[in-house]
């Protein structure tokens, strides 16, 4: 049996639908970046098969930017969870809109 392009396809959709439908259900802060990021990596997926199909480097350079922004979003997002267990004792994201200073 050969993997295909179908299955990456099938592979992507699948991550991308567990990491949206965990970004609308999930209330805890941490768990909507890792939501975010399954996301993301579904992308990378997709990135890496259209190149590979078509024998181009733009889909892996695309890819490689869109790691880079991970990391850099998961330190921000690093930064907001310790600013709002700091100020609300909680991860909860309904308490992230009442966040000031």
């Amino acid at each position: 049996m050969t993997i295909t392009i179908n299955h990456f396809l099938i592979l992507s959709f699948l991550l991308f639908a567990i990491g949206f439908f965990g970004v609308l259900v999930r209330r805890n802060f941490l768990t909507v970046l890792m939501s975010i990021e399954l996301m993301l990596n579904a992308v990378n997926i997709n990135f890496i098969a259209f190149s590979r199909r078509l024998s181009d480097l733009t889909g892996q350079v695309f890819s490689v930017f869109v790691i880079t922004i991970a990391a850099g979003e998961a330190a921000i997002g690093l930064a907001l969870t310790i600013s709002l267990f700091r100020q609300r004792k909680t991860l909860n994201v309904e308490e992230a809109n009442t966040m000031k200073g």
